[in-house]
């Protein structure tokens, strides 16, 4: 087979704005449909913009992703690195050859940009603008490999695969939920251990005199930290070894690391706060702020320096940086990544790109302007935003008294989320009440939130879970899945003054106990959990093009008595109440 020689300026396509065209037209097409149809959850941030949904949470403590800017910085950096390493590298121009067959395929980047917009259409559809951001990171890469071929793609990888750490995932709420419960947990038996009789009362733990009083919240418990870290982790291990199990080593040894140095930094401000004062607890929290990370990043250092000493990689094998071949070797298809597809190829693949863009920007447009679709999931009341009034008396036994709702409740949720509330006094002994709270979500889905951090939040302790049945009056068949939380309280005894090592009886706490039961009804059925909810949602979103309002129905009662007269009183309040605000589903989801 005969050489074709390249020029100069063939050699150096790669290296030339001419050849990145069509990639610009890419990324222009998919700017646009990104920038002006990129976001459809409009209850909290209301912009239409994906980029500016991303960004502006990178700024809000609320997000735990105010480390988003820095990861963006690493990932730019990276990339400049990865191309640099490679740049080094490459021959000098003109003095590669390769035959016409390694012009370099058209499927790649256009099947990765394809692949970008129709994974935004499925989280615009279903209401997920985190699996929108995903679909705009995997069309970032098909412009990338389109302009600068596969040694841009290469080089781009990891970096744009690490910006998934700035994506403020809300399933971090439950990690860190569990988290902040296991660091509290750790912290408080470690005190009681050293015979300090701090109380734990949710996600705060305080002396029974009331010296001192620290509330854990999300940060200190490592929800921030732990994203954080995981990323400084995986970025240590990705400079320092080429092999993934070693990078993925380095990665996975960084979730233990965060729970240990937590634990370290809530022992260490009850111990300087019961020893010294609470100014020196105060002080300690300042300190082992950055403890957290001294624990963390020096764990992660010392495993690769043990790694790298103990357990050293191979040598490196000399090769072509691109396609593992020496510089100058000529092949067949696959061959030399210096050579770019040809212009009519990549032309090709701009205007199909361009042409899927606006497809979908009429296909977002049609879905945004549907009229809702879709029912509620309990009745409504006559104002049809709000669910029906629960009744004010349940038989002989029960009366209900309405409960507020808080204007931190109105402020935080959908202006056109919808509450029913009322608590409920037994006759024959007034202090055992149950509470039935309806929240019911407007047209956009974000008015409902897992129940787990709301009770949290308000100084509960979550001692169990599970999930069990509650029966529908009259109808056998109806009889639906809830999840019922035990949760408690710990408190110091009425009169008892005196600092625990006074006192000298530790352990003098008392417990209060309650039941939370909870679940979500949709327009066709109940579900016990949230992640449930989400699913048959998205699910009804994207298939049926159908937003149903769905509500987040609980029950709260003292279980002093037991667990099982706590049940039988939320059984007798709904058999009465059920009726009155929920529909009758024959066949209930699983």
């Amino acid at each position: 087979m005969s050489e074709v020689p390249t020029t100069a300026s063939t050699a150096n396509a790669s290296r030339t704005p001419h050849g990145w065209w069509p990639a610009i037209l890419c990324a222009l097409a998919g700017a646009a449909v990104f920038q002006f149809w990129g976001n459809a959850t409009l209850g909290y941030i209301k912009s239409a913009s994906l980029f500016y949904w991303w960004g502006v949470q990178w700024f809000d403590p609320r997000a735990e992703t105010e480390h988003g800017p820095l990861i963006v910085a690493v990932a730019a950096w990276l990339l400049w690195r990865n191309l640099r390493k490679v740049e080094r590298l490459l021959p000098p121009a003109g003095s590669l050859r390769a035959p016409p067959s390694t012009l370099q395929s058209p499927w790649p980047p256009a099947a990765a940009m394809a692949a970008g917009l129709a994974l935004h259409a499925l989280g615009f559809a279903a209401q997920q603008a985190r699996v929108s951001i995903i679909g705009l990171l995997v069309f970032a890469w098909g412009v990338l490999r389109l302009g600068g071929g596969r040694r841009w793609g290469r080089a781009a990888v990891f970096p744009l695969g690490f910006l998934v750490f700035a994506i403020p995932f809300s399933a971090l709420d439950s990690v860190g939920f569990w988290l902040r419960v296991w660091v509290i947990q750790a912290s408080a038996t470690l005190a009681h251990a050293a015979g300090i009789d701090v109380l734990q009362s949710g996600t705060q733990l305080l002396a029974p005199d009331g010296r001192y009083h620290y509330d854990v919240a999300a940060a200190c418990s490592g929800v921030r930290s732990l994203v954080a870290l995981a990323a400084l982790a995986l970025l240590v291990g990705y400079l320092n070894f080429r092999s993934w199990s070693r990078r993925l080593v380095v990665f996975a040894l960084c979730f233990p690391l965060v729970y240990v140095g937590n634990v370290a930094r809530i022992v260490s401000i009850v111990f300087a706060a019961q020893w010294l004062g609470p100014v020196w607890g105060d002080r300690a929290h300042e300190v082992m702020g950055y403890g957290v990370f001294v624990i963390v990043l020096g764990g992660v250092l010392a495993a690769v320096a043990a790694l790298a000493r103990w357990h050293p990689e191979s040598a490196p094998e000399v090769c072509h940086p691109l396609d593992d071949k020496p510089a100058g070797f000529t092949s067949g298809a696959g061959g030399n990544d210096c050579h770019l597809m040809d212009d009519k190829r990549a032309g090709v693949v701009a205007a199909a790109v361009v042409a899927i863009a606006v497809g979908e920007v009429f296909f977002l447009r049609q879905l945004a302007a549907l009229p809702p679709r879709g029912a509620a999931g309990v009745r409504l009341a006559a104002d049809g935003e709000n669910p029906v009034e629960l009744p004010a008396f349940l038989g002989i036994e029960w009366t209900g008294r309405p409960e507020k709702v808080t204007p931190a409740e109105r402020d935080i949720l959908p202006p056109d989320t919808g509450f029913s509330r009322k608590l409920y006094f037994n006759h024959r002994d007034p202090t055992k009440r149950v509470l039935v709270s309806i929240v019911l979500s407007g047209r956009d889905r974000s008015s409902i939130h897992r129940p787990e951090l709301c009770l949290i939040g308000q100084g509960w302790t979550i001692a169990g879970a599970a999930t069990r049945p509650f029966a529908y009056p009259g109808h056998a068949a109806a009889a639906f899945p809830a999840t019922v939380l035990r949760v408690q309280r710990e408190v110091a005894p009425p009169g008892r003054n005196r600092p625990p090592a006074v006192a000298g009886q530790p352990g003098g706490r008392v417990v209060v106990p309650q039941l939370v039961a909870y679940w979500f009804v949709g327009s066709d059925g109940v579900v016990p959990t949230h992640w449930q909810r989400l699913v048959h949602d998205a699910w009804n979103r994207v298939a049926h093009a159908r937003a149903d309002r769905w509500a987040y129905v609980l029950l709260q009662t003292d279980a002093a008595d037991g667990e099982a007269a706590a049940l039988a009183r939320m059984q007798a309040v709904l058999s009465e109440t059920l009726p009155a605000f929920q529909k009758v589903f024959a066949k209930q989801k699983p």
